[in-house]
C-alpha cells in the first residue's frame, strides 16, 4: 500500500470547500475574541471548529496555507495602544479536549524521556509579560499576536496585587509572564452593573479581563478590580531555574502572585489524578478555570522538544467539557433594577452546575426570550457562562408535553404598578416611576451608597432593605435626615452600631461633585463619565445650564450619553433631589467656590501649540481633570509620549512613559511646576 500524501489536486472538492469555510469562520471569530473583546461562540465551540481545521490540513496536505488559522498564534492586536515588540513571543498551547489526547502528549513525551510534569490551573484569563529592572516593574504588555503586544503598563499598577518591586535579589533584566484575570464575584457584579445599562454583557471571565485591562483610563481598570497570576519566566537560566517547579518557587519568593493551584507529577497517572481531582474541586476557588496546563518540568528539556508555529511541544493545555445539565423551567418572573429595566428571569428546578446550586438564571429581554423559543414549563438546557453566570441555552422541544404555555411581559411595573415604557431603540422595557418605584429606589440606594458613589461604610444591602422597608428613605435625600433612633429600630442594629452609620452618613457629605455624579446613577454614566463631567461643568447649577448639544461635544460624552444626562436634569423629581441635596450641605451638589480649583480664562492660549501627556499619580486633581486644564489654555492632549510630544506632566509612579520622554529628551515637569505654569501665565 502506498503511504504517499495526498496532494494538492488530490484534495477532495468538499473537503477544499469545508476548510475555506472553517478559515473564514475562525478567522472572524478569532477578531472578536481577540480584538473587540466581543466573542459570539464560546471556547468550546471555537475549540471543536479549530481542530476540525486542524484534522482537514493533517489530512489533506494539499490544504497547506500561511493564512490558515492554525498557522496563527493569536489575534491581531488592537489600535488603542503603543506596539511593543516582544522579546520572545508568547506562543498558544495545543489542546487535549479528552483523555485520549491527553494520553498522546504524555506518551508522545515519555518516549523523550521525561522526568515528571508540572499541572497548574488554567486560568481563563488575559496572557500579559511583565519587565522588571533591577526589581523595579518598568514595563507591561499583552499577548497581542504572540510577537506584538500593546504596552498596558499603567492599567496593570492598577492591579493592587501585582507588586511594583520585588522582593529579595532580583537585579537586573527580569521578564516574567501570566495571566490577568477577573474573579467570580467580580464578574458577576461587573454583568449585573453592565444589564443595568444597557450595555453588552461579557461573555466570559477572559472577556471582561480583556475588556478592563484595555482601557484608556487606568481608573476604570482600578475599579474592575482585576487579579493577576504569574506562571513563568522568559530566561529562567539567568536565574539558575532549571525546572517548572523552581520557577513557580522563584516567583512566590519574589513575591508575585502565584496560584496554589499546582503540582508536580512525577508520571502519567499522577497528571491524570491531577485533573480529576480538580474536575469539581476548581468551583470551589474564587476563579473560574476550564482545565489544567501540563509542562514537563525539565526546562532543558523545553528545548530539545521544540516548538510547532504556534505552540510548544512540551505542553499541553487539558479542556475540561463545560458542564450542561437539564431541568424544568417552572415559571419566568420579572426583576425591576436601579434604572427601571424589568427583565425576565427564570425560576428553575434546583440543578447543580459547576459546583453551585442554580435556581434562577436572567432571560435578559424578552426579544432573546422569543429568539430562544422558552416557554414556561418547558425542560430547558442550563449552564454557567464562563462557569459562573447560569444560562439558559434554549428549550428541549423533545420532552415537551403540550402543557407548557407562552410568557408574555407585563405592560405595568410588577413592583409599582406604573405603565411601563420601552425608549426608543432600546429592547428592554422600563418602570419609568424612578422617584417613587421601590425596587428602583431600594437598588438605587444600594449604588449610592457603595464605594465608588457616596461611600457610606456599614449601608450594605439588609440595611437598605430595611430603611426602604420601613418607610424611612423614600428618597435618597431622606438618607441625610436619618437619625440615630431611627436607626436603632433596624434589626441587629445597637446604639453604637446607629451612631457609626450617622457618622458615615456624615462624612459622605464632603465627597465631591464627582463622586455625587456618579453614586445619583444617571443612566450610561459611569466613574469615567462623571468625572469628566465634573471637569467640564464643575458644579451643579453648571451641569443644569448644559445643552444637550454642549454635553455632547464633550470629549468622552457622546450623543446617548449627553441624551441621558439631559433627560435625567430634565425631571422634575430629579432637579428636586438635587435641590434637598444642596440645601442638606451635600458638598458636591453645591456651587464650586472660586478658590477650589484654578478656573482658566477661556480665551487663554497659555499652552496652544503644546502636545502633553500626563502619567503617574496626580495628587490634586484627577488625569481627567488636569487634561481638561490643560486643553482650557489651547494644550492638546495625548495618551502615549512620542516626538511630537511637547511635554509630560509626571506624578507618582511613572512608568514607562516617564522613560520613553527621558529617552526622547521630552521636557518633563511635575504636578506643582505644571501648576506654577498656570497660575504664573509662563511655560519657561
Amino acid at each position: 500500500m502506498s503511504t504517499e500524501l495526498p496532494r494538492k489536486r488530490d484534495v477532495p472538492e468538499e473537503a477544499r470547500r469545508r476548510a475555506e469555510f472553517l478559515r473564514r469562520e475562525l478567522a472572524r471569530h478569532g477578531r472578536l475574541y481577540y480584538v473587540l473583546d466581543a466573542p459570539e461562540i464560546a471556547d468550546d465551540e471555537y475549540d471543536a471548529l479549530f481542530a476540525e481545521l486542524r484534522s482537514l490540513e493533517e489530512r489533506y496536505p494539499g490544504l497547506d496555507s500561511p493564512d490558515s488559522p492554525t498557522k496563527r498564534v493569536g489575534g491581531r492586536p488592537g489600535e488603542r495602544f503603543e506596539k511593543v515588540v516582544l522579546s520572545v513571543p508568547m506562543l498558544s498551547l495545543d489542546n487535549a479536549l479528552d483523555m485520549e489526547g491527553l494520553d498522546a502528549f504524555l506518551q508522545r513525551t515519555l518516549h523523550q524521556g521525561s522526568e515528571g510534569y508540572v499541572c497548574e490551573l488554567k486560568i481563563d484569563g488575559l496572557a500579559v509579560s511583565l519587565l522588571y529592572e533591577d526589581g523595579v516593574f518598568v514595563r507591561g504588555t499583552t499577548r497581542g499576536d504572540g510577537r506584538i503586544g500593546e504596552d498596558v503598563t499603567a492599567n496593570l499598577r492598577a492591579i493592587r496585587s501585582l507588586p511594583l518591586r520585588l522582593s529579595g535579589d532580583a537585579g537586573g533584566r527580569i521578564e516574567v509572564r501570566g495571566e490577568v484575570l477577573l474573579e467570580r464575584r467580580q464578574f458577576a457584579e461587573l454583568n449585573e452593573e453592565r444589564e443595568e445599562l444597557g450595555e453588552p454583557l461579557f461573555a466570559n471571565p477572559r472577556n471582561a479581563a480583556a475588556g478592563s485591562l484595555r482601557q484608556l483610563d487606568p481608573s476604570v481598570t482600578a475599579k474592575r478590580k482585576l487579579s493577576i497570576y504569574l506562571y513563568s519566566v522568559v530566561d529562567p537560566r539567568s536565574l539558575g531555574l532549571s525546572s517548572q517547579k523552581d520557577i513557580l518557587l522563584w516567583l512566590g519568593s519574589a513575591g508575585l502572585p502565584v496560584q496554589s493551584a499546582w503540582e508536580f507529577c512525577p508520571d502519567g497517572p499522577s497528571v491524570k489524578a491531577f485533573v480529576e481531582q480538580w474536575r469539581e474541586k476548581r468551583f470551589t476557588l474564587p476563579y473560574a478555570t476550564d482545565g489544567v496546563v501540563v509542562k514537563i518540568n525539565d526546562t532543558e528539556q523545553w528545548s530539545g522538544l521544540g516548538n510547532t508555529s504556534h505552540a510548544p511541544r512540551w505542553a499541553v493545555a487539558f479542556k475540561y467539557p463545560p458542564e450542561e445539565k437539564i431541568t424544568r423551567l417552572t415559571d419566568i418572573i420579572v426583576s425591576v433594577g436601579r434604572t427601571g429595566a424589568m427583565t425576565p428571569v427564570a425560576v428553575l428546578e434546583p440543578v447543580v452546575i459547576s459546583g453551585s446550586t442554580v435556581r434562577r438564571a436572567s432571560l435578559h429581554n424578552e426579544d432573546e426570550l422569543r429568539r430562544k423559543g422558552i416557554r414556561i414549563g418547558d425542560m430547558v438546557r442550563v449552564r454557567k457562562a464562563g462557569e459562573i453566570i447560569p444560562e439558559v441555552l434554549g428549550p428541549v422541544p423533545g420532552k415537551r408535553t403540550g402543557r407548557e404555555r407562552e410568557f408574555m411581559m407585563p405592560d405595568r411595573c410588577p413592583v409599582c404598578g406604573t405603565p411601563a415604557v420601552r425608549l426608543e431603540g432600546e429592547v428592554a422595557l422600563r418602570c419609568p416611576n424612578r422617584a417613587s418605584c421601590p425596587a428602583q429606589l431600594r437598588e438605587g440606594l444600594r449604588h449610592f451608597a457603595s464605594r465608588g458613589g457616596m461611600d457610606i461604610r456599614g449601608m450594605g444591602d439588609k440595611i437598605v432593605a430595611q430603611l426602604i422597608g420601613k418607610g424611612l428613605v423614600r428618597s435618597l435625600s431622606d438618607v441625610y435626615r436619618l437619625k440615630r433612633s431611627d436607626l436603632e429600630t433596624l434589626e441587629r442594629m445597637g446604639p453604637k452600631s446607629a451612631q457609626n452609620l450617622v457618622d458615615a452618613v456624615e462624612q459622605s457629605k464632603d465627597r465631591p461633585f464627582a463622586a455625587l455624579l456618579a453614586a445619583l446613577g444617571i443612566r450610561f454614566v459611569g466613574a469615567r463619565g462623571a468625572e469628566i463631567l465634573a471637569a467640564a461643568f464643575r458644579d451643579v447649577p453648571g451641569l443644569l445650564a448644559a445643552s444637550e448639544g454642549s454635553l455632547s461635544a464633550v470629549e468622552g460624552i457622546g450623543p446617548v450619553m449627553a441624551a441621558s444626562i439631559r433627560s435625567f436634569l430634565d425631571s422634575g423629581e430629579n432637579r428636586k433631589l438635587l435641590g434637598e441635596l444642596s440645601e442638606l450641605g451635600i458638598r458636591g451638589a453645591l456651587p464650586a467656590s472660586p478658590e477650589e480649583e484654578p478656573v482658566p480664562d477661556e480665551s487663554s492660549t497659555l499652552l496652544a501649540g503644546m502636545r502633553i501627556v500626563f502619567t503617574g499619580e496626580l495628587d490634586s486633581m484627577t488625569r481627567t481633570e488636569a487634561e481638561a486644564l490643560a486643553k482650557a489654555h489651547g494644550a492638546a492632549c495625548s495618551s502615549s509620549v512620542s516626538g511630537k510630544t511637547s511635554l509630560v506632566v509626571a506624578g507618582r509612579e511613572a512608568g514607562s512613559k516617564l522613560s520613553k520622554a527621558n529617552a526622547l529628551g521630552v521636557r518633563v515637569v511635575n504636578e506643582e511646576e505644571f501648576l506654577e505654569m498656570i497660575r504664573s501665565g509662563r511655560t519657561s
